[in-house]
């Protein structure tokens, strides 16, 4: 991006009125590094135990036992400009079918909400916060992502606790439709946030159309971020401090689709309705 705008971002109404900041769906990230290549194995350390999943078995709306839907912003509307309006549980919205979370954004206008705040879109931000946090952990989330110009997925943490950028952020996934096969992974923390986070882009050509799994190995030494089992960004902790490394705290998950902002670009209505679909979410810890 060539600017940058401070976000904060209410967990939701249903939650305590904790906010935390941003620069995107999971930040910008228009300063992020080439694509870096790499034959780094991501998979699940030995001696790791799945200790959280949702395999999204289970047809209707989202499990509410591990996901909360986002809705803080929707009357003065989101950071980064961006166009939608975040439906709480709604079937529209976001589903359970066929095996898999559905996550839908479409072109019709809320008008009957008391929160709608004119936004054209609607969208979901399903997230774990007050359900579900983790401090470090292998992550791993099997999705295919939506295409079209004004579409910007995201798979990504923020800090349970503290203000962004200091409560740090790791965007596992993010992607626009305006560039569908570039999909890239961001660090953002108090020396280097929004348009100065630190990561790398890496091109998946069938990102839009076929299943991957987008995957982050947190320790305390360092974060690294894959596709498909392949390492595409590290990012070490230097050991200078919270401002660099903020990640020995916990942090929950969000899945979402924004519409157009800053990041997102300029919207084309003929793509709607536009979806994003999810076969599995799973976490992994060292087995205790």
């Amino acid at each position: 991006m060539n600017h940058v705008l401070t976000r904060r971002w209410p967990f939701t109404s249903l939650l305590a009125a904790l906010c935390l900041g941003g620069c995107g769906s999971g930040g910008a990230a228009e300063a992020i590094a080439p694509p870096i290549p790499s034959t780094d194995a991501l998979a699940p350390p030995p001696g790791y135990a799945l200790v959280w999943s949702d395999e999204f078995d289970k047809p209707g709306l989202p499990d509410p036992a591990k996901w909360a839907h986002d809705t803080g912003m929707n009357k003065q509307g989101w950071h980064n400009r961006e166009k939608q309006y975040y439906s709480g549980p709604r079937a529209e919205n976001a589903e359970v079918r066929d095996g898999r979370l559905v996550i839908t954004a479409r072109k019709e206008q809320m008008t009957a909400a008391a929160d709608w705040g004119g936004q054209a879109y609607t969208s979901t931000r399903l997230l774990t916060a007050g359900k579900q946090d983790w401090t470090y952990g292998f992550f791993e989330i099997r999705a295919k992502l939506p295409c079209g110009k004004g579409t910007w997925p995201a798979i990504w943490m923020l800090g349970s606790q503290g203000d962004w950028p200091a409560g740090g952020e790791l965007d596992i996934m993010e992607q626009t439709g305006k560039e569908p096969t570039k999909v890239f992974s961001t660090t953002h923390t108090t020396s280097g946030s929004g348009g100065n986070g630190s990561g790398a882009a890496t091109q998946v050509s069938d990102a839009c159309t076929a299943f991957h799994t987008y995957q982050m190995l947190w320790t305390a030494q360092q974060v690294s971020f894959g596709i498909d089992g392949k390492t595409h960004f590290t990012y070490k902790n230097a050991g200078t401090g919270k401002a660099q490394w903020p990640f020995d705290a916990p942090q929950f998950l969000i899945l979402n689709i924004a519409i157009g902002g800053d990041l997102g670009g300029d919207v084309d209505d003929s793509i709607f309705p536009v979806r994003m679909e999810v076969e599995y979410v799973r976490v992994y810890q060292p087995a205790k």
